[in-house]
Formats: C-alpha cells, sequence, structure tokens
C-alpha cells in the first residue's frame, strides 16, 4: 500500500485543492496540518530544500518513514515538499499544485498549473487545467440535497442559486456592483418565475445589504456571520442554474463543478486580469457562461480538475 502525504496549511483554497485531488485519487491518505513562522516569507530560492520556515510543532510531524507521494499547494509549500524528497533520497515522487516559482522546479514530479497562469510552454513535468481541484462531487451534492430540501422546500422553481464573493486583495467590490448584480438576479428570477438562494461571503463586507435589498422575489439570504450552518452545498445542489462572482478561482470551479448551468459575473473593473484570464478560459471552454441583464439560459460542461491530476499520479504512481 502507497504511503501518501497531504499538505494543509492556513488557506482554504489551498487545503480544497489538495483534498479534492486525495479524494479523487481514492487511496487512503494522511493530513499533514503545517503552520509557518515568519520565514515562511522569504523567497523559495533562499529557503531551500528545507523546514525553515515551518513552526516547530509542524517540523515534528514530519519525519521518517517518508511517504511515496506528497500532495500540496501553493508556494510555501514547496519547500517543505522538496525537503521530503530529499531526505527520502528521491524516493517521495511530489505533486504541487499551481506553480511553486523556479526555484527547485524540476524536483517536482507533476506541477499542475492553471490555464490562466501558464506563460511560454508547459515542461515534461507539467500539466494545465481549468480552474481549480474541488471537492464537489456527485455523491456530495447527493447528500447536501438532503440535507437541504426541507429548508428550500416552499421555494419554487427553478431556483437561482446565487454565489457571492467580493472584494480581493487589489480591487473593490463596490455598493454600486452589488446592487447592480442583487438587480439583474432579481430581474431574472422575475421573468423565469424563480426563486433566488443566495449566500455572500466574509469578503462582501459592507457590499451584501445593498445586494440583498434588491432582491424582492422570494428567496433563501444567508449573510456571512448569520447563525445557522452555511448553506453553501445545499444552494450548489438544490439550484437549477448558479450565478458566481468572478473573484474567486476556487468559487468559480466548484459551481463548475455542479453540472448545473453557470453564470459568471465579472464586469469591468471587479476583479484583476489573472481572474478575468480564468474567466475567459472558463467560458471559452463551455464551462461557464457571461451573466449579464439577458443571459440566455444554457446548458455548461462539467469542470473537475482533481480528476484528471488524479488519473496522472497513477501513472506516477506505477
Amino acid at each position: 500500500m502507497k504511503t501518501i502525504w497531504v499538505l494543509l496549511d492556513d488557506r482554504a483554497g489551498n487545503v480544497n485543492q489538495c483534498l479534492g485531488v486525495a479524494e479523487a485519487l481514492g487511496l487512503p491518505f494522511i493530513r499533514k496540518d503545517i503552520t509557518y513562522n515568519a520565514l515562511a516569507k522569504l523567497p523559495n530560492f533562499l529557503l531551500g530544500a528545507s523546514l525553515c520556515g515551518v513552526s516547530a510543532e509542524s517540523c515534528r510531524a514530519l519525519n521518517a518513514p517518508w511517504p511515496d507521494l506528497v500532495i500540496a499547494a501553493g508556494r510555501r509549500t514547496a519547500p517543505i515538499a522538496r525537503y521530503i524528497k530529499k531526505k527520502s533520497q528521491g524516493q517521495s515522487k511530489l505533486v504541487q499544485i499551481m506553480h511553486p516559482g523556479s526555484a527547485g522546479a524540476a524536483d517536482f514530479d507533476l506541477i499542475c498549473v492553471p490555464a490562466h497562469d501558464l506563460h511560454g510552454t508547459l515542461q515534461e513535468n507539467e500539466m494545465t487545467m481549468f480552474g481549480a481541484p474541488h471537492r464537489v462531487t456527485a455523491d456530495k451534492l447527493v447528500q447536501a440535497s438532503s440535507d437541504w430540501a426541507d429548508r428550500f422546500m416552499t421555494l419554487s422553481s427553478p431556483r437561482i442559486g446565487l454565489i457571492v464573493g467580493g472584494a480581493t486583495k487589489n480591487r473593490d467590490f463596490s455598493a454600486e456592483m452589488a446592487r447592480d448584480l442583487g438587480r439583474a438576479v432579481n430581474n431574472m428570477a422575475q421573468e423565469k418565475g424563480a426563486s433566488v438562494l443566495v449566500t455572500t461571503s466574509r469578503r462582501t463586507g459592507d457590499a451584501a445589504s445593498p445586494l440583498l435589498n434588491e432582491i424582492t422575489v422570494a428567496s433563501f439570504q444567508y449573510k456571512w456571520g448569520d447563525e445557522g450552518d452555511n448553506p453553501y452545498f445545499g444552494i450548489l445542489a438544490c439550484s437549477d442554474l448558479l450565478i458566481v462572482t468572478g473573484d474567486s478561482v476556487s468559487m468559480c470551479s466548484e459551481c463548475c463543478g455542479t453540472g448545473k448551468p453557470v453564470y459568471i459575473y465579472a464586469p469591468q473593473g471587479m476583479i484583476s486580469d489573472k481572474h478575468m484570464r480564468m474567466v475567459h478560459a472558463l467560458i471559452e471552454n463551455q464551462y461557464a457562461l457571461p451573466f449579464g441583464e439577458e443571459t440566455p439560459l444554457a446548458h455548461t460542461r462539467t469542470l473537475n480538475a482533481a480528476t484528471d491530476i488524479s488519473t496522472r499520479i497513477r501513472h506516477l504512481l506505477e
């Protein structure tokens, strides 16, 4: 039996991507929770193949016997993965989700590069993927539908699921954008005789109220911080179509993994050029459609990069 370690740090997006791949692989795995110290901020070419940026507690959990496979994501886990490979004398295979940078890239057996991040030609140890791997599967959607169906029973079909992100590091999600989105979704619901299931996120911030105030049709509304269970998976499972803001690779990818028609709201100025490349890639490859005032109903393809990555990993393990 192969031993698999999954390195999980403090970034939820990285964690979900790693677990999505590990779960798609269908083999037992061991979680290795990673916390960092101040040195983790140093560039990887200085850290090398080391645990210099890792807390003492995490270091104690990273010791022999070394695994056959390491799955990790993001820049900060790359020195840790390379350290494990060095200590195993090259026996541990390394799979890195998102490019870790040029320093030590040859140490990785597989680097999974988002199509919107790809520059130049793929190297022999690289593969490209649309969006991000995620944990949305048919089985989980069936369970979420069972858990939430009673709570959404009074809301008529079709149901429009609205997944709202918000501000990012360099871009604001303004009250005006929020009102425009809420108004457009409400108009769509009125035209189609639909109800709306909406959840906001921590990053929606003060824009949540202007958005929710525009939704006057029958709806279920969850504002970040409200008491009760988070309805995110319930909305993914119980909606007939989904509208998602384009500020999050993970949210867009998860919506595209449901098999439902997906529309992405990404007006000019809301998202970075990098996120816009991601949105365009999903739309051009028919995983999503742009959301606007006039949005035709259409089917989109189902996306889960975790399946493609797990197939490549099986070849590595063979």
